[in-house]
């Protein structure tokens, strides 16, 4: 209904979170057909690519924050000539500063031994021989004063490094390979409620990378649960074949909704050490704050971060991944995307984000409308 209102300015954030593609193509529509002003707060690439016209970019260091004109793949583009610049003025700047230290100290080193030449008798006595090398010294000396004072200019437009932006560095590590066959449903029922899946045939072979879409409430997380034999079957036959070591990222992130603290939830299912379970926990932005909190009391953001990190802890051969750019931001969201399409084993992968999908990630598409495939 707050759509529908009369207003000068929409406000959205992260409004594609929990849409589907159809609800997402709707929003999009909405939103191109409407003439106020738009904000918009969100991670889905591929709606600010298609809705808006400039980007404000807030550094989440120091606050500051940097407004671009253009569309999302513009400010991209400028953003990256932006950093590029950044380094090259800072490179030089160092460049400049260490040529000019190295310059000072080299000639103090030549006026303390001109000076000390000069205060040495020269054999003959000779006064002219002795004055040339007290105006060596004298000379020495001026020199390195100019040189200190054009290295104070330059630090007075010193130009500060840039901030090297934190970055999530994820690999999913590879178990070695199953049988052939890695799950089945043949003619599979499952009733949950007024709700029924199937009946459904899949076969799941060793390497597939499939993607499962279809509208929210349509059964792709039931598709899921009853294909890795979690919820019994009403009718029909599934079966999950030999040496398959599952690694999941679930929709609702449930191993981290309980009072257990992260640290506590990955020590459980790993074999990680305390410190080695933090120094993970580190490399996906959860430190000393986060760590001994109970993970149910994380963000959706930091609960998801907690469980790639539990994924990149074990090694796996069947990686099924419900919704997992959900409450990412766009660096994870790109690492991940890299991590995934450099995965070897089979990928199960159910996601309404457009660009992910359009990475090619997965080699085949599932389709689940209303229970049926």
């Amino acid at each position: 209904p707050a759509l529908f209102s009369r207003y000068d300015i929409l406000l959205l954030a992260a409004p594609t979170n929990d849409l589907d593609l159809v609800g997402i193509a709707r929003l999009e529509a909405f939103v191109l057909s409407r003439r106020g002003g738009l904000a918009v707060v969100s991670h889905d690439r591929e709606f600010l690519a298609r809705t808006i016209t400039g980007v404000l970019d807030i550094d989440p260091h120091n606050l500051v924050s940097r407004q671009f004109s253009g569309g999302w793949d513009a400010y991209l583009e400028e953003r990256a000539v932006a950093r590029r610049h950044a380094r090259e003025q800072y490179d030089d700047y160092a460049d400049k500063r260490g040529e000019l230290r190295d310059r000072v100290q080299a000639a103090r080193e030549q006026s303390v031994r001109g000076a000390l030449r000069a205060k040495r008798r020269a054999p003959d006595n000779d006064r002219s021989v002795k004055a040339w090398r007290i105006e060596a010294a004298t000379s020495g000396a001026s020199k390195v004063r100019s040189l200190e004072t054009r290295l104070t200019r330059l630090d007075a437009e010193a130009v500060a490094e840039p901030r090297k932006e934190w970055e999530l560095r994820l690999e999913l590590p590879s178990a070695p390979r199953s049988g052939d066959v890695v799950a089945t449903l043949n003619r599979a029922v499952v009733h949950l409620g007024s709700f029924t899946l199937g009946p459904v045939d899949l076969d799941v072979r060793w390497a597939d990378r499939i993607a499962v879409v279809g509208a929210n409430g349509g059964g792709k997380t039931t598709l899921l649960q009853a294909l890795l034999g979690r919820l019994p079957l009403d009718s029909g036959t599934g079966s999950v074949g030999p040496g398959v070591v599952v690694g999941e990222l679930d929709q609702v992130r449930r191993e981290f909704s309980g009072n257990a603290s992260i640290v506590d939830v990955l020590r459980a299912a790993t074999t990680l050490l305390p410190d080695e379970t933090r120094t993970l926990l580190a490399k996906f932005g959860l430190k000393a704050a986060h760590v001994e909190r109970p993970a149910g009391s994380l963000s959706p953001g930091e609960r998801t971060r907690a469980g790639l990190a539990l994924l990149m802890a074990r090694q796996t051969n069947c990686l099924v991944l419900d919704e997992p750019t959900n409450h990412l931001d766009v660096p994870a969201i790109e690492q991940l995307e890299q991590a995934i399409t450099g995965y070897t084993g089979t990928l199960l992968l159910v996601s309404h984000d457009r660009r992910l999908l359009q990475a090619g990630p997965t080699d085949r598409t599932v389709e689940v409308a209303a229970g049926r495939l």
